[in-house]
Order: structure tokens, then sequence, then C-alpha cells
């Protein structure tokens, strides 16, 4: 059937119009008997009626049969993918409707085509070029430089936005984008190129991340002057519904062939400076510079220093003891964490938590950090030290009650008791967990821990909160302590605190002592414990236990 033409069909039709014509003259002039005379003369109007029945049917079909082979071998085409060809004129001129009808399906097609066209390399919300369609024409425009030559990227992060998003919703959020694209491109508008130079390439990369890429350029002046205009333009406030709002941005740029031959390295180097910029203030257009490639490359190595530190088990912990201010008994000792770095020897937290936070190791050097405490708190417990081991945590591992459950199940499993545990919490973090969080921390509680707050003066503690979490002891942050020895009013502020602390029915601990002088005053004033190189040293554990065993490490002066 799929080789059936109007043309085959005409001549069927005309064959069975000579075969009714055969047999209505051989009736006629059979005369009851049929002989060969009667055929001969039947076959003549049989012949003469089917050839009139094709003439009549080929003069009246093949215009119309021709043209539809024809629509048929367009849609052939059109099915591989030719959309743009025109539609044979013999269509049109035997078959207008089906000439039209093609030309209404190509159309609607090329429509589609275009608006998924649009969808996939396009921002819907801004009308700017996508991450895919911005990487895909940057990189044709990069290959299509020859090399050396100039170009710059601009990483842009607006500041503030996820404010306007959070308290106005998505669709304000929406809005201000749209409005942030069209002053990028009025900014990009007014630079100045050479005829014949493309246009700047602006998109946006996700969230709140725009980027533009300036072909040709190669002054590092007219980079830092454009920056600037961007600055400027995103500063001035924008009117949502008649809420007039106020954002900024931060902005890295990055120069070709100075940081980067290709889009990947220059995006990197825009990145980097980008967030420069922020940690620097925000508001700000910062270069990429050698300084901040130095940073990546230390960054870099430092997580993967730390990867290996965990495989080869290079952590360790040190205690400090915390003495009663009235008699020097110790009662607890911290646990701090250390690094026995191959190269470098003992690293202090400072030196690797952050990037460890950054990374997610900390969740690695937190399962490490909660094993050894449980194992080191069934052995003291095993030797009869009755000294509680006090533990900091972490803000990532705050923010998820299965640290305090892991933590709880390793205890049990060590046949660690409970009461030599004590957790510490900033203070600022301490206002912020979750009530799964607090109920976790409780669970502990209940079990015999000792909690503390941490670090206590340096945030915005609410006191109704305050006394409602499951909290023991308080530390008074070093910056309330350093001047308490020479500044009656920072007495008055230690004294205070100490007070406040007793109210909530907890112990005050002093921590950060580095002379007697500070301590004899902690003592005075009401201070519980105190901690610190005046007392003594951070050491490890066998030092420690020999340290805890001895007699009255310090005892007040009076």
């Amino acid at each position: 059937m799929d080789d059936v033409s109007l043309k085959s069909r005409a001549i069927v039709f005309a064959m069975c119009a000579g075969a009714v014509a055969f047999i209505l003259a051989l009736i006629a002039t059979s005369g009851g008997g049929v002989d060969i005379a009667n055929v001969s003369r039947a076959l003549i109007p049989a012949v003469v009626c089917a050839a009139m029945c094709w003439a009549s049917a080929e003069r009246s079909i093949s215009a119309t049969a021709a043209a539809i082979d024809a629509a048929i071998a367009r849609l052939s085409r059109a099915a591989q993918g030719d959309l743009s060809g025109e539609i044979p004129p013999e269509i049109a001129a035997n078959v207008p409707q089906l000439a039209d009808a093609m030309h209404s399906l190509f159309e609607q097609l090329n429509a589609n085509l275009d608006s998924v066209h649009r969808l996939a390399m396009f921002d819907p919300v801004t009308g700017l070029a996508n991450r895919t369609n911005f990487r895909r024409t940057c990189e044709r425009l990069l290959a299509e430089a020859p090399l050396g030559t100039g170009g710059a990227l601009f990483f842009i992060d607006l500041d503030r936005f996820k404010t306007v998003n959070d308290t106005m919703g998505h669709a304000c959020g929406d809005m201000l984008l749209g409005m942030v694209a069209n002053r990028l491109r009025a900014v990009a508008d007014g630079v100045a190129f050479a005829p014949g130079s493309p246009p700047p390439l602006i998109g946006r990369l996700a969230g709140d991340e725009f980027t533009i890429f300036f072909n040709a350029l190669t002054d590092s002046a007219e980079a830092a002057r454009i920056g600037r205009g961007i600055l400027f333009a995103l500063a001035e406030p924008f009117d949502l519904s008649g809420t007039e709002v106020t954002i900024g941005a931060s902005i890295g740029i990055a120069l070709r062939p100075q940081h980067g031959e290709s889009l990947t390295d220059l995006m990197r180097a825009a990145d980097a400076a980008m967030y420069h910029a922020k940690a620097s203030g925000r508001g700000r257009a910062e270069h990429f510079s050698e300084a901040l490639a130095a940073q990546i490359a230390e960054r870099a190595t430092l997580e993967s220093d730390l990867r290996e530190a965990i495989d080869r088990d290079e952590f360790t912990l040190v205690f400090q003891p915390q003495v009663a201010a009235e008699d020097g008994r110790i009662v607890a000792a911290e646990a701090l964490l250390r690094w026995r770095h191959p190269r470098d020897g003992l690293r202090f937290p400072g030196s690797f938590l952050e990037r460890a936070e950054e990374t997610g190791l900390i969740v690695e050097i937190g399962e490490w950090v909660v094993q050894t405490v449980a194992e080191t708190i069934a052995r003291w417990g095993r030797m009869g030290v009755e000294q509680r081991l006090a533990v900091n945590v972490s803000p990532r591992e705050l923010d998820h009650a299965t640290f305090f459950r892991r933590l709880r199940e390793a205890m049990r499993a060590a046949a660690a008791p409970a009461h030599l545990l004590e957790l510490e919490l900033s203070e600022t973090l301490a206002m912020h967990c979750s009530s799964e969080v607090i109920e976790a921390i409780a669970q502990l509680r209940a079990d015999g821990a000792t909690i503390a707050i941490d670090d206590f003066g340096t945030g915005y503690s609410n006191l109704a909160r305050l006394r409602s979490l499951p909290i023991d002891r308080v530390k008074l942050d070093r910056s309330l302590i350093e001047h308490i020895a020479v500044d009656a009013d920072a007495r008055t502020i230690a004294h205070a605190v100490i007070g406040l602390i007793h109210g909530l029915g907890c112990e005050a601990v002093g921590e950060g002592i580095e002379s007697h002088a500070q301590a004899e005053i902690l003592r005075i004033i009401g201070c519980d414990v105190i901690q610190g190189y005046a007392i003594a040293a951070p050491m490890d554990e066998d030092a420690f236990i020999s340290w805890s065993k001895g007699e009255v490490r310090w005892a007040s002066a009076g």
C-alpha cells in the first residue's frame, strides 16, 4: 500500500469501468448464447469505455497526483529536519488547502523549536544567556580569537539579594533580577569598542550570580572603570512595587591572557577575586592577583593534606586543665585538637579548621573526635580519673542532632561514664540551634553529661532563651577578662556578667587566664573555675594524668 499513487488508482478505475462495459455489452448482444462473435463485439465498447475513463481521470488527477507526490517528498525532508525549505509551487497551484496546512505546520514547528531553544539557552527571568549558552558562546569567542588576544571576564554576585527574596517573596526577587539584568545591559552598551568587535556577552549563571565577557579588552584600568560602573549601577535603589530596595554587588575581574587562556581558567580566577571582594567588605570590584593565586594553591594543598591526615591518623588531642578558683583543685580539662603535620610539625586548629568546614572534612574529623573522646573518657573512668573532659562542638556539628546521637552511642559502646563528659557550645550557635538539637543535648545531659556555653559575651544572647537551654556552665570570653587586672570598668563588667551567670543557676568559668593577677581578681569577684596558660599549658594525655594526680597546682594568693 505504501507504493500506491493516484495514477495507479486511476488505471484500476479505468480497467474496472471497461470490465463493467464489457459485461453489459456481452449481455446485450448475446441473445441467449455466448460465442466468439458476441465476445468480440462486446470488447469494442469495453476498450473504448476504459480508454475514455482513463483519459478523463488522467487529465483530472495527474496534476493533483504530482502535487501530492511532491508534498510527500517535502514532508519526508521535513521529517529529516528541513523545516526552512520552500513548499513546492505545484502543491499551492493544485491543492491549495494542503499547501496552507503544510505552511502552518512548518511555522508552528519552527515556533516551537525557537521556544525550546530559548528555554534551553536563555534565562526565562532575565532574558540573558544561561550558564550553558554563556559558556558555549564564550568558549567559541575564545577559540576564534588568536592566542594572546585580550579579554575580560566579570563575575558579579549580588549582595543582600537573599534578604529581598526571603522578605518580599520570589516574585519580587525575580522582578529585581530582571531590573539588575537591564542595568547590566545598560553598562555593557555604554562601553565603546572598535567597529566589528562582538558585543559584550552577559549571562546569568544561577541565583544571584551574573557574568559579563568583554572580548578584546586588554586594559586593566579600563576593566576597573567598567567594574566601578557596574557597582554604581547596582548600588542605586530599585523600586519594587513601591518599595525602595538597595542591594549592591561584589565583583571579581579576570583578564586574558594574564589570568588564563581558557574559560575555565578565567572563571576560576574571577570567582576567586569575587570571593575576595566579599571577604573584604562587599560592594567592591577586585582583580585576580598573584597573591590570590597563591591563596588558592595554598587552600588546595591544605585540603589535600587534610584528607591525607584523616587517612594517616595524624590528629591528636591535648588537654588544658580547668581548676577551681577558690582552692586550685582540678575539676576538668578541655580537649583541644592538634594536627601532627609531617612537614610543619604541630598545627593549631586555627590554621586548618576553617578549610575543614568549607570542604566538609570537618564531619570526618568530628567522627574521629567523637570516637577518641569516648575512648579517652572510658580509659579515664577505668583509671579512676574523676575530672570531666570538655569538648568543643563545631558549627556544622551543632546543626545536626545526629552528631549528639552518635556521641551518645559512642559513649555507651565504649562504656564511658557520661558524667565525665562536658560539651561546649558557642554562645551565638546555642542561640540558634533547633529544637531537635536541644532535645538531643538534653538526652546527653540526662545521662550525666555537663553542658557549657563557650565564648559568652561575644554574641547577642536572649536571656529567656538562655534560661531555657539545658546548660550547667558558662565560660566568659577572654575579651571580658583581658583587661580586668588594669581596668576598673573591665572588672565591673566581668563582675556583672558573673552575677548574671550565677542568676541563671550556672557555674562561671574564666578562660584565657594569662596572669595570676587576672586569676586572683576572678576569684574575688566570684568566678568559680579558671583556665589558661597562667594555670597550665595544654599537654598530652600522659602529662595531664600526672599533673592531675599531683598536689594542688595553683592556689589563690589569699
